[in-house]
């Protein structure tokens, strides 16, 4: 039977699907057929494997009917990365038919068995010449393969390591389709031309695992409540406001939130690499990323690069490229409108859905996310810069606009950051905690929650839901009325009570107490609105 079944993956968005290559080669018209919704850059595989095989492993079925069904056909399917189950289905056929090629003595070509490709998934691209070339999202791929049984996995070389990192699945590297036929058939592995990383121009820098050593918390003089501020936020995973005049040391802060980050697990990492995986972004070799991202985009950046999209792929944005991480946004009132209008979703639901056309793929964002502004166009409008503010009234509203209304309610923790001046004497605030220690807090209340959220789905306090936080985890009686209160004469929303209930949650959670009292409620109710927090806070935390 002219027949032969190949095995790769689709991705949608992060998850992988396992696809069926199926080949079909006979008689009747003659041609190539690709069907089960493949894209253009599918489509255009016909020319490049029929020229790969002619290349490299001769003859392609030139004189028959050649066709290729990717299944689920209902599946849209896109990348190049197909290139290589096709080559080895239609070689396998074509065999099959008694179209195969013979050597120089003329002896027929062995076959492909089909238990050489049961359990096997192909994944790369294919040159003219039959080399490989590799691709995107490697190992969302594999792991998706591993996920649906497969034993075995065929990668460009450069990209063995990046597939590695998935337990339980064989991985196989090869620098062209001749060698990959060779080691399915069993026989001698010839030579061939290195494999080329992957576009390592389009590489994009990221906070990696050295960035801890540049940086550290005690370089930054005063700013107690700021500190304290930015260590509750890291312990739970809450979205923070860093508001105030230019050179206060806002952005001070910011970058130095991942030396307080603790490590990412191992399941963690792999859902990081992953994404950067299948973003096209991860050097090769690099291995698991198991620090916590940090991704700082200009204010200028497009809606497409913060949320994710693109005009052939749909590809994750800044905001899932730090899941797990913080995503750092300075300047925010300088955004597009459209950027802070999509910034909703993730910011309340930790993922990101892009619907475009027929395809909607669903990205994780589950994102520490860091706003940083001034408090007017020129960065002057504060009582205590010596430059007074020039700009008009209408500017200023006009430029605060984006840090009200649904948005901001989207914001756990707000933090006034205030410049601290030489001649004023003292720094206030005291010496700062370096990061080491204050990491070591944060480490400790995190694993506080994880062990309080065992098998929930949840890992952080920012993550739980708000029926189950009332429901499953109240606040003890005193710290509820205390909310109520504020609830009934208008201060905070219903959305903000949840909010205030989970930072509560994380104060609770660093001071070592076992369930949030009226002194930890209040301390949240602080942090959302505010306001100046209590020295006794101040001593611990800071």
């Amino acid at each position: 039977m002219a027949f032969a079944t190949a095995h790769s993956v689709s991705l949608r968005g992060s998850q992988g699907h396992l696809i069926d290559v199926q080949v079909d080669v006979s008689t009747g018209m003659v041609g190539t057929v690709l069907v089960g919704r493949p894209d253009a850059s599918i489509s255009e595989a016909r020319d490049r494997v029929r020229m790969a095989v002619n290349n490299a492993v001769p003859p392609w079925p030139a004189s028959r009917r050649v066709t290729v069904l990717l299944a689920p056909a209902d599946l849209p399917k896109t990348g190049s990365h197909f290139d290589l189950a096709i080559a080895i289905a239609v070689k396998a056929a074509s065999i099959a038919a008694g179209l195969g090629g013979d050597d120089d003595q003329g002896v027929r070509e062995p076959p492909i068995e089909p238990e050489a490709l049961a359990e096997t998934v192909f994944l790369a691209e294919l040159s003219l010449s039959g080399a490989l070339r590799p691709v995107p999202g490697v190992l969302p791929m594999v792991i998706a393969a591993a996920a649906a049984g497969m034993a075995r996995v065929y990668v460009p070389e450069s990209q063995v390591h990046e597939a590695g990192l998935v337990p339980g699945i064989c991985v196989h590297g090869a620098r062209s389709i001749t060698q990959v036929v060779a080691h399915l058939r069993g026989q001698e592995i010839p030579e061939a031309a290195q494999v080329a990383p992957l576009h390592s121009s389009r590489f994009v820098a990221w906070r990696g695992q050295d960035a801890m050593e540049s940086v550290d918390m005690a370089e930054v003089e005063g700013l107690a409540e700021a500190r304290c501020a930015v260590e509750v936020a890291a312990a739970g995973g809450h979205h923070l406001m860093l508001s105030g005049p230019r050179g206060a040391g806002k952005t001070t802060l910011a970058e130095r939130i991942p030396t307080i980050l603790p490590d990412l697990d191992v399941e963690q990492a792999l859902e990081v690499t992953a994404i950067h995986s299948l973003a096209g972004v991860l050097p090769e070799g690099s291995g698991l990323v198991t620090r916590p991202p940090f991704l700082a985009p200009h204010h200028d950046a497009s809606k497409a690069s913060i949320l994710g999209g693109g005009s052939a792929r749909v590809r994750p944005g800044a905001v899932s490229k730090a899941h797990h991480g913080v995503l750092f946004l300075d300047e925010f009132a300088l955004l597009r409108a459209d950027v802070v209008d999509a910034l909703r979703q993730p910011l309340e639901s930790g993922e990101v859905t892009i619907a475009r056309g027929e395809e909607t793929v669903t990205f994780p964002a589950r994102t520490m996310v860091v706003l940083a502004s001034n408090p007017c166009p020129c960065g002057n409008y504060d009582a205590s810069v010596t430059s007074p503010c020039e700009c008009a009234e209408t500017a200023r509203r006009r430029y605060r606009s984006k840090l009200s209304g649904p948005m901001a309610d989207r914001v756990d923790i707000w933090r006034n950051v205030s410049a601290a001046h030489p001649a004023s004497g003292p720094v206030p605030g005291g010496a700062a905690t370096d990061s080491s220690v204050m990491r070591a807090r944060v480490h400790a209340a995190r694993a506080r929650q994880r062990a309080r959220y065992q098998d929930r789905g949840w890992l952080l306090n920012a993550a739980v839901p708000g029926p189950v936080l009332a429901a499953e985890f109240p606040l003890d009686p005193a710290g509820q009325e205390f909310l109520d209160r504020h609830l009934a004469d208008g201060t905070v929303t219903r959305r903000g009570v949840t909010r205030i209930q989970r930072v509560a949650w994380s104060v609770a959670d660093l001071s070592g107490v076992t369930r949030p009292g009226v002194v930890e409620t209040d301390i949240a109710f602080r942090l959302r609105m505010g306001h100046a927090l209590p020295g006794h806070f101040l001593e611990v935390a800071g």
